[in-house]
């Protein structure tokens, strides 16, 4: 009897496990309760007068999620030409940036970023550079973006490695805001 208890016991064990999310599919999912949601954004590393984002409304918005996939748009200002898009890819995140004209047509230089090198956390994924990224834009082929996914904030950071080159912009996810942006 009590060897039939612990195989029960081991059995319920590796079930629960089994039933787990990913790390990854835990960092997208964690966006749901966001769907629809705006939210200020300030920067606190890197900005500086002239950069295009110093100075300007931050505002970024869940704008999609599903289970695969999660489009974040970035407003700068008046700019609604950035989307951060996390994708689910071979259990991996992959961060690319949409940039789009104000028609919505893309741009010339659009969809780089890269994969995570493994299944990081549930709240944090990095991804440096990827191939595309390196051949469309052969000074970012050092790049590394990292992003986090806390309860009360959200993070978008860039590091290019071998320069000074940093940015990192914080929203506060505790104070939903009001608007009616839409990307183009």
């Amino acid at each position: 009897m009590k060897h039939l208890i612990v195989l029960f016991v081991s059995c319920v064990v590796l079930h629960t496990g089994a039933a787990q999310q990913s790390k990854p599919q835990s960092f997208i999912n964690a966006f749901e309760r966001h769907l629809g949601q705006y939210y200020e954004g300030k920067i606190i590393a890197g900005g500086k007068e002239g950069d295009g984002f110093t100075g300007k409304p931050l505002l970024m918005q869940v704008l999609s999620w599903d289970a695969g996939q999660v489009k974040v748009p970035f407003y700068v200002g008046d700019d609604k030409s950035r989307t951060w898009i996390f994708s689910l890819v071979d259990e991996r995140i992959e961060l690319k940036h949409d940039h789009r004209m104000s028609d919505g047509t893309p741009d010339k230089i659009t969809f780089y970023g890269g994969v995570a090198p493994n299944e990081g956390t549930a709240s944090l994924q990095m991804f440096p550079a990827d191939v595309e990224t390196c051949a469309l834009i052969d000074y970012a082929c050092f790049n590394v973006w990292w992003v986090t996914l806390e309860q009360d904030k959200f993070t978008y950071n860039l590091r290019r490695i071998g320069s000074d080159r940093l940015f990192s912009v914080e929203f506060d996810l505790t104070k939903p805001i009001q608007s009616d942006f839409k990307p183009w």
